[in-house]
């Protein structure tokens, strides 16, 4: 074996690092001796003086993780220092690889192989960074190891996976003593996984396909679910945090079409994508790419059926565009920017790693179709083959290697301090002084300079592979927009990009240049856009409706009164140009607000809008900021109608980019809602007053129904209102005004007012459609209720769904001694002992009319499928009704139904029960806002934007429709069965 592999902890002579600070030392100690107390080979350690003892104390100050790991598990501390690392490393690897075999094994179940493979990760982390850190080894090895741990841990899981689909029936495998041999399933490890460079912290990018002709599968016909069922236990058995931590967290978007596909595909079904559709990110993607797990015979078969997609043959002119896209590609990565070294991303920042691999990669592209000595995975082997090819000189080689490794120990050692996978060094001097030491530098001030020169050598190098950037872009004639005719080159490069109807792209964009809109009539306006259009069409084509999103930015920008801000705005914000493009992508319903109210897009300009959460507070400072001011009723209606426009607009932007979830978003869009009703409410009534006098005694109150209510509202809903009013008997028969009415009509005229404030289209849009059926006797009944009737009719005439009704209603706003009126009658009508079998009759005979007159579109019609929200609605208001006879405590305000239901069911319903339903009710909730967000209409995924596809299936936590699909129809049929079960209990 060579020294390295025979080396121990104790064999070196120098401490390579320094402790953090003295007050670390000494609590590294205070954990050290703690340990002692078990372990007498620590206090042998704590005894001694010398390199070893120092070592581990100031490993222990500089990383709080290597720390902790020690605390819990000290056996790996004695390992460390008792014997040769490489060798226990070697071993833990194995034990991953065997973690599946029951010859090995006699606990074989999937808990204990993911037991196994979670040690055996922690005791392979936990000796690599020692080892490390000592300089026992370099960063080659340090990434080999870890690779070959990932490769060993997906490996093992993938033969337990195949053994358990065998064991249920779903494959007959050909030989269960080596599952994976023959079995078809290919696993590739991508990135620095496939290229085994892997990251001290990293997650593994995996792409799994199948081969039908490999005859494992039993039906034939459910081979796609199998698989698709096996990749996701597997991405369960990798990242899921149990008590021993997990293994590595796992990322399969790499595959063809991450949004549409399933997570397991046929290979021909994968080569037909890559033949046909495959984009140019995913050609450097495959450079990498190496079958680590299944059947390694069928993933290097098809690896090597896939090179002509990833090396093309020939060096043409298109080739160089589309590693000119790639390049493009490449700026938009948050970090980006300057050569810095506080908060510098080490990996995406100029002078990064991503420039050294990306620097070997495009030069790849260019021809190792025609020099197969150019399609080596890993980066260091490829700059000396680069070298010795005569693409480099030897000096650019030598500079490069140092600096990727150089990088490489500063990545390693950032995701070292706490175990995250994180490439941005700190932000502190003193963070930043713990990543110095860990490094081997004296101070901070040794470790910047070398870090600046490195960065700045590596940056050079890389502009100089681009010195022609600008004319690939642009002079060179595959983004030329001028003339009056396409150009051939140009409408190529908008097919290559995403776009299905380029010559319909290039005319708009000729639009732009021509000046023919207000925003574009500028030259310097015109000239941003300019700048701006490689990076828009670059964006805009990676959606699969890339023509449709880019053609919506063109309405929005025809209706802008002038465009360099905005323009200027998007070219140096990438964070913007992406909230756009998702936008237009996504969610045309938001995309058409835009367009025609562009007003509400300056909110989106705040750099603050992510980072502040819409509360009540924030709403009403901004709204009522908005309204100060306004004299006139119609100027006050107006401002109304623009604020709550550009609130709910931000609301949905904030939703949109999972700022924030869909209960926080339905809670929000009910405070808009109060706000708006309030405020109009106070402008009706001065304008009522000013017509026809105060009323003797007068008061007010708005009764808010259903989602209103609830503080449920999604973006668009209409709003149930009831107009509550009470006055003086004895003071006047009639408002005290120049044009005096009696009580009936004059609260009738309020309403009407009320009514035709929120509903009315101006040129500003509408505030909210207003149902008022709610109200006592229904449409047929006064639309101002007093609330003397009001408390009778509950009382005494109101029906069952009336009733549950009242147990979403909330008093938001008006004269405060009728609210407190309101809340008591509507209080006392639902403290009332009723007879629950009668209302279980009730609920049940209202659900059945229900499903009978409104059928469900499909299974994304979430609120009237079986086991749907009014399914979850009902059981809620049910159980309110009832409780009061069972003795159970009604909430002593209105909640959302979640919470309300949390309430009312604890000791109404089974655990098991209430779980399943409020799991329904988030995902159902979740699902609904951004649907409702995006689109008018229901939501049908075969004329659904993929951008909003990806959204809902992020909304559903789920990595496809399918699963999601799946997930709703498992749900819902639960919740189906908790409302028949709550109904029959009574």
């Amino acid at each position: 074996m060579t020294t390295a592999e025979t080396m121990r902890l104790s064999d070196i002579e120098t401490c390579p690092i320094r402790p953090l600070n003295q007050a670390e030392m000494k609590s590294a100690l205070s954990d050290l001796k703690d340990i002692a107390r078990e372990r007498p080979e620590i206090a042998a350690l704590l005894a001694s003086e010398g390199a070893l003892k120092d070592f581990v104390v100031a490993a222990f100050t500089l990383s709080p993780y290597l720390r902790d790991t020690a605390r819990v598990w000290p056996e790996l501390l004695v390992q460390a220092i008792g014997a040769p690392l490489l060798p226990q490393v070697g071993d833990a690897i194995g034990e991953a690889r065997a973690a599946w075999d029951p010859a090995a094994h006699a606990d074989t179940s999937e808990a204990a192989v993911m037991t196994r493979l979670r040690r055996a990760k922690r005791r392979v982390a936990f000796l690599t960074a020692m080892a490390d850190l000592g300089r026992l080894i370099d960063g080659r090895r340090t990434t080999r190891l870890l690779s070959d741990l990932a490769a060993a841990a997906v490996a093992a899981a993938i033969d337990h996976l195949l053994l358990a689909a065998e064991a249920s029936g779903k494959l007959r495998l050909k030989d269960s003593r080596r599952p994976s041999e023959a079995s078809g399933l290919v696993v590739l490890g991508m990135g620095k996984l496939g290229a085994e460079e892997l990251n001290y912290s990293s997650d593994i990018d995996l792409v799994v396909f199948f081969d039908p002709q490999a005859d494992v599968v039993i039906d034939r016909y459910e081979a796609a679910e199998t698989f698709a069922r096996l990749v996701r236990r597997l991405i369960r058995m990798m990242q899921e945090r149990t008590g021993d931590g997990y293994v590595f967290r796992t990322d399969l978007r790499l595959r063809p079409d991450p949004g549409a596909t399933p997570l397991a595909i046929s290979v021909d079904s994968a080569m037909l994508y890559y033949e046909g559709r495959g984009q140019n990110w995913e050609r450097a993607a495959f450079i990498k790419a190496r079958a680590i797990a299944g059947d390694i015979a069928a993933g290097e078969r098809f690896l090597r059926e896939l090179t002509p997609f990833v090396f093309r043959k020939y060096l043409d002119y298109a080739a160089i565009a589309d590693i000119h896209s790639i390049k493009r590609q490449i700026h938009v990565h948050k970090g980006h920017g300057e050569i810095a070294v506080k908060g510098h991303n080490i990996k995406l920042g100029r002078g990064g790693i991503r420039e050294i691999e990306f620097f070997v990669q495009t030069q790849q592209l260019i021809a190792g179709g025609r020099v197969p000595a150019l399609r080596l995975r890993s980066t260091e082997a490829m700059l000396k083959e680069l070298a010795a090819a005569g693409w480099i000189d030897e000096a650019t080689c030598v500079e490069l290697i140092d600096a990727y490794w150089f990088l490489r120990d500063v990545e390693h050692r950032v995701q070292m301090v706490r175990d995250e996978q994180t490439h941005v060094l700190p932000e502190s001097d003193a963070e930043l002084k713990r990543i110095a030491f860990m490094m081997g530098f004296e101070d901070t001030a040794g470790f910047s300079n070398a870090l600046v020169e490195v960065l700045k050598t590596v940056e050079r190098r890389y502009g100089a592979l681009f010195e022609q950037e600008a004319k690939l872009s642009i002079e060179g004639g595959n983004l030329v927009f001028t003339g009056q005719r396409d150009d051939p080159d140009t409408l190529d490069t908008l097919r290559k990009l995403g776009f299905q109807r380029p010559e319909a792209i290039s005319q708009t964009i000729r639009t732009w240049h021509y000046g023919r809109y207000r925003a574009t009539q500028s030259v310097e306006a015109r000239e941003r856009l300019t700048e701006l259009t490689p990076e828009l069409l670059r964006v805009f084509g990676e959606n699969k409706r890339a023509d449709e999103a880019l053609l919506r930015f063109d309405h929005f920008i025809s209706g802008l009164p002038a465009g360099i801000q905005l323009f200027s705005l998007l070219g140096s914000n990438p964070r913007l140009l992406s909230l756009i493009v998702n936008v237009m992508s996504s969610a045309p319903r938001l995309a058409e607000i835009i367009a025609a109210r562009p007003h509400v897009f300056d909110g989106m300009l705040d750099p603050g809008l992510l980072a502040e959460l819409p509360t009540r507070r924030y709403l009403a400072e901004r709204i009522q900021g908005f309204l100060a001011g306004a004299r006139h009723y119609e100027e006050v209606l107006d401002r109304l109608r623009i604020i709550a426009a550009e609130q709910r607009f931000l609301i949905g932007i904030r939703l949109l980019t999972g700022v924030i979830d869909g209960g926080r978003a339905a809670r929000a869009f009910t405070h808009v809602a109060d706000l708006i009703v309030e405020a109009a409410l106070d402008a009706v009534r001065r304008e009522i007053e000013a017509a026809h006098g105060a009323f003797p005694g007068g008061r007010v109150a708005i009764v808010g129904m259903g989602k209103l209510g609830s503080f449920e509202l999604t973006d668009g809903s209409d709003i149930d209102l009831i107009l509550l009013y009470d006055y003086d008997d004895a003071a006047a028969a009639e408002s005290l005004g120049p044009k005096p009415l009696d009580a009936t009509r004059y609260y009738a005229r309020m309403t009407q007012r009320l009514i035709s404030a929120l509903s009315a289209p101006t040129s500003e849009g509408v505030l909210y459609e207003v149902d008022m059926r709610l109200r006592p006797s229904g449409n047929k009944g006064p639309v101002a209720t007093r609330i003397t009737s009001f408390a009778k009719y509950q009382q005494e005439e109101a029906w069952t769904w009336e009733h549950m009704a009242l147990t979403r209603s909330r008093v938001i706003c008006g004269d405060e001694s009728l609210a407190d009126e309101a809340r008591a009658t509507i209080q006392q009508v639902l403290d009332r002992k009723r007879d629950v079998a009668a209302i279980a009759r009730d609920v049940g005979e209202m659900r059945a009319l229900i499903e009978q007159e409104k059928v469900p579109k499909n299974i994304w019609d979430l609120k009237l499928i079986p086991g749907g929200l009014v399914d979850i609605e009902f059981i809620a208001q049910f159980l309110a009704l009832v409780a009061p006879a069972r003795g159970v405590e009604l909430p002593d305000r209105t909640l959302p139904t979640g919470e309300a239901l949390a309430i009312v069911g604890e000791r109404q319903m089974e655990p098991n029960d209430l779980d399943t339903v409020g799991e329904a009710l988030r995902l159902y909730t979740e699902i609904s806002q951004i649907v409702r967000l995006c689109i008018d209409g229901p939501f049908d995924p075969e004329d659904a934007p993929s951008g909003l596809i990806d959204l809902i299936c992020r909304a559903g936590d789920c990595p496809d429709l399918r699963t999601l699909e799946a997930e709703i129809k498992r749900l819902s049929k639960a919740v189906r069965e908790v409302f028949k079960t709550t109904l029959k209990a009574a």
